[in-house]
């Protein structure tokens, strides 16, 4: 018995003092993420994790209920897409012809109604966010060097670095996107409490504007510009710009770094439901026109969609263009 009583003391004291470490070398956020990801069996990310983190609310206006076809759900789903739908883990399966809902379908528990994690799709939403900010004169171009706004990059490489650059993933911003790794400033910035200053702790290694290379960093930077732009937390300013006048049929929620009046994971993590997350696809297909209004500009939106670089064809400004 007195065997045990030692060990299990020995056991607490070792443990305390590799808490204690965590906190001395700046790896405190590995117990959020003890807390949050890796003690619920995952190894990263996850569709509902909103859940268990912290969340500025994007607020809704009037909603817009989708039209339903008349053909509405009146095919079944072919064999090869139940199969690739099972393969990717999908959860929602829309298809919208014109302008109603022709096809939907719901897996894994989760239904019209459900929130999840929008993971990546929420680049393109702030990609949005810059066209926004630069059609109301607060951003003057895609040109515009990020140091206008942040001072902290204006020396070096970085000094030449655009917010179109960001946008674009060519940035040369010293940043590891590996989303599995514990130790990588990918995993550090889904966790840690203080995302501004991790990014302003970020160096130019490679020339911006030459080359496409993803990275999360570059949209956490360029969401930053756009708040001290428009003196609008991100999270309002994506409710204003497009949540109410898409007619967002349910409020949103966007995780923050510590507590809701913190800053927004800006590169990933917006918790919605697919049909309003439709809306953005169906704005940027109708060129930036909603109801008749140019809610962004067309301009900006065929450049979005449209590669930098001939090298990288599956990337424009903020979007996905192939996989």
């Amino acid at each position: 018995m007195k065997f045990i009583k030692n060990l299990l003391k020995w056991i607490v004291i070792i443990f305390g003092l590799f808490i204690i470490a965590l906190y001395i070398f700046d790896y405190d956020y590995l117990i959020t993420a003890v807390r949050t990801i890796y003690g619920k069996g995952h190894k990263t990310a996850y569709l509902d994790d909103y859940k268990v983190f912290d969340n500025s609310t994007i607020e809704k206006g009037t909603g817009q209920p989708w039209n339903f076809h008349k053909n509405y759900n009146s095919v079944e789903e072919t064999k090869t897409l139940t199969q690739l739908n099972n393969e990717k883990g999908t959860i929602a399966y829309l298809i919208i012809k014109n302008d109603s809902i022709w096809f939907e379908n719901y897996y894994g528990g989760f239904d019209k109604d459900s929130k999840s994690n929008s993971f990546s799709m929420a680049k393109s939403m702030v990609s949005a966010m810059l066209g926004k900010a630069i059609m109301e004169g607060k951003i003057k171009s895609l040109d515009q060097p990020v140091s206008d706004f942040y001072p902290e990059f204006s020396k070096g490489t970085s000094s030449k670095m655009t917010v179109g650059d960001l946008s674009s993933m060519a940035s040369g911003l010293n940043w590891d996107e590996n989303y599995y790794s514990p130790l990588s400033i990918t995993t550090r910035a889904y966790f840690d409490d203080d995302l501004r200053s991790l990014i302003l702790g970020l160096k130019g290694v490679d020339e911006p504007g030459k080359e496409y290379k993803y990275l999360s960093g570059n949209t956490e930077l360029l969401g930053m510009v756009i708040e001290k732009a428009t003196s609008v937390r991100l999270a309002d300013y994506l409710s204003d710009s497009f949540w109410r006048p898409l007619g967002a049929e349910n409020e949103a929620f966007w995780q923050v770094d510590s507590e809701e009046e913190g800053m927004v994971k800006a590169y990933c993590c917006v918790a919605s439901n697919a049909r309003d997350f439709a809306r953005f696809g169906k704005l940027y297909k109708q060129h930036g026109k909603w109801n008749g209004k140019q809610i962004l500009d067309s301009a900006f939106i065929a450049k979005s969609t449209t590669p930098r670089f001939v090298a990288s064809p599956e990337y424009g400004y903020g979007w996905w263009l192939a996989n």
